[in-house]
């Protein structure tokens, strides 16, 4: 738990990111018809910030005893009651912060591609051979966990609701987040919005939920390819063999009817005495080979990553209030941090010369109090080379596999 102030130096960099997208929603902020009250849009951002990248339990109130001691992030010595800041995160418009969020994730995209760091040679080849791959999977929210207001009398929380992210591949930074407050929404209900902002020559990775053949369809007619994993009770019709051995059936196909009738690729994998069975888009196999195909698909994992560190880590399975409103402000600014955060672990991977894989999300981030501390006593100024001097220390490298994955496949396949 980060339980003291962030170091000048991260404080700075928050401040760099950070204070430019609020600047660019200042013009939406007088056209909701806000007055520049004391707790304006740059205070609230900081507020929100401060209570996640500090994960104080308490938030509200903590941050009431905070703001007159000027310990908040940039904010100015303020004296706010606990009970209006409450009231603010209530009513809050949250468009503004994700507009903010929507604004900063170009930002850090730019500095990834800026910086040079190996790829794993699966994402290296999806790179080079697509204009983008991107992963997009869903996760419902976890119960409001603080009963106020219209909540104390429920006997059961409500779930509170459900995200739906688009995350690039190599990179792994955030490109579009959506949320719909009904926890029981299908994933299915996402693909208008996934459609829209698909760019052209994209690969997409998703998993089993998001089978729909029409989606399919649309998706082959604006020239984007996927991968997924096939359903053990799929119709298909076999055209010809690509691979065909005791272990891995590299297979064209026709799938679905009418206007839904399309050719695929249907690879099954036989590895540890189970066929792994997956369909992709790409009919060129030497574009992309049946171990890539698998390969890749495996990288649809860091989206699950992502979510598990946005609830687990930066605690996005705790909500200060039951205000819609202040839900939806704690998920945009919670994944501003997310994004904030792996930018830092890629800028310490670059410069370890490391895959951002090998990179621990969670023990960087654990770390950052121990610099603070490191700070405070004028031993160090600098977070990177801190990071660098005590990542073993620290545990901020995580232990390399000994084969890589297409390594396994190929040994497997080959055995």
């Amino acid at each position: 738990m980060l339980t003291i102030p962030p170091a000048k130096e991260v404080e700075d960099h928050l401040r760099k990111l950070i204070v430019p997208v609020v600047e660019s929603q200042q013009e939406e902020y007088k056209k909701l018809g806000l007055r520049n009250r004391i707790l304006n849009l740059s205070v609230m951002t900081a507020i929100v910030i401060a209570m996640i990248w500090q994960q104080m339990g308490s938030g509200p109130s903590e941050i009431a005893r905070l703001l007159p001691m000027g310990a908040v992030l940039w904010v100015p010595v303020l004296r706010v009651t606990q009970q209006a800041i409450s009231l603010r995160l209530g009513d809050f418009p949250p468009s503004l912060f994700l507009g903010m969020l929507n604004t900063l994730l170009p930002v850090l995209h730019q500095r990834w591609h800026a910086r040079k760091r190996p790829l794993p040679p699966e994402m290296a080849r999806a790179v080079e051979q697509y204009s983008q791959a991107l992963i997009v999977d869903g996760s419902t929210l976890d119960v409001l966990l603080r009963k106020t207001g219209w909540l104390r009398g429920l006997s059961v929380p409500p779930l509170a609701g459900k995200i739906m992210g688009m995350l690039d591949l190599a990179s792994r930074l955030p490109v579009k987040i959506w949320f719909n407050p009904d926890p029981k929404v299908h994933d299915q209900t996402f693909w208008e919005n996934i459609l829209t902002v698909l760019p052209k020559g994209a690969l997409l990775l998703f998993d089993k939920g998001f089978i729909c053949y029409k989606r399919f369809a649309k998706l082959t007619l604006a020239n984007i390819f996927f991968i997924t994993r096939a359903k053990n009770d799929m119709k298909y019709q076999f055209i010809r063999a690509i691979v065909g051995t005791s272990k891995v059936h590299d297979y064209l196909i026709w799938i679905g009817e009418g206007d839904t009738r399309q050719q695929l690729r249907l690879i099954e994998v036989l590895y540890h005495c189970k066929w792994y069975r997956y369909l992709t888009s790409e009919l060129d196999a030497e574009r992309l080979p049946w171990n890539y195909v698998v390969a890749i698909y495996w990288q649809r994992w860091r989206i699950e990553d992502a979510f598990l560190i946005v609830k687990e880590l930066l605690g996005l399975s705790y909500f200060w209030t039951g205000a819609q409103n202040g839900v939806e402000l704690q998920i945009w600014v919670t994944w501003m941090l997310y994004a904030v955060l792996l930018d830092l672990c890629d800028a310490l991977a670059s410069a370890l010369r490391h895959p951002l894989a090998e990179v621990s999300i969670e023990m960087v981030f654990r770390s950052l109090g121990h610099f603070a501390q490191a700070a405070l006593k004028g031993e160090t100024a600098k977070l990177i080379p801190f990071l660098i001097a005590h990542a073993k220390d620290l545990g901020l490298v995580k232990r390399r596999r000994k084969k890589p994955a297409l390594q396994v496949l190929a040994d497997a396949a080959c055995a």
